[in-house]
């Protein structure tokens, strides 16, 4: 299945750095995304974009996993002219990503 049957995501960008947060609809999938959404697995799916490192953070009370992406944004969103490597996409591209 794709991540966006059982999830929603919400993004923001600061210079270099994407933060893009996956939001469960049900609870009964949080467990799912958070064995299957990992911190290296995110790194290799946006591998020809993000050169340096992915963090993840877990808010487990409302089913969210928050992902910062560094060195992601072609050099940030004034020095880049590829739009479609911003933040707000990279969040429609996540939703993408089989599990």
């Amino acid at each position: 299945m794709k991540l966006k049957e059982i999830a929603h995501s919400r993004t923001g960008d600061k210079g270099d750095i994407s933060n893009i947060s996956l939001i469960v609809y049900d609870m009964k999938d949080y467990e799912l995304i958070k064995e299957k959404v990992t911190a290296e697995k995110v790194k290799e799916y946006f591998k020809e974009i993000c050169h340096g490192e992915v963090k993840r953070y877990e808010i487990d009370s409302i089913g969210v996993l928050n992902f910062v992406l560094d060195k992601a944004l072609g050099g940030g969103v004034t020095r880049s002219l590829a739009l479609d490597k911003h933040g707000k996409s990279l969040s429609s591209a996540l939703l993408e990503m089989e599990i």
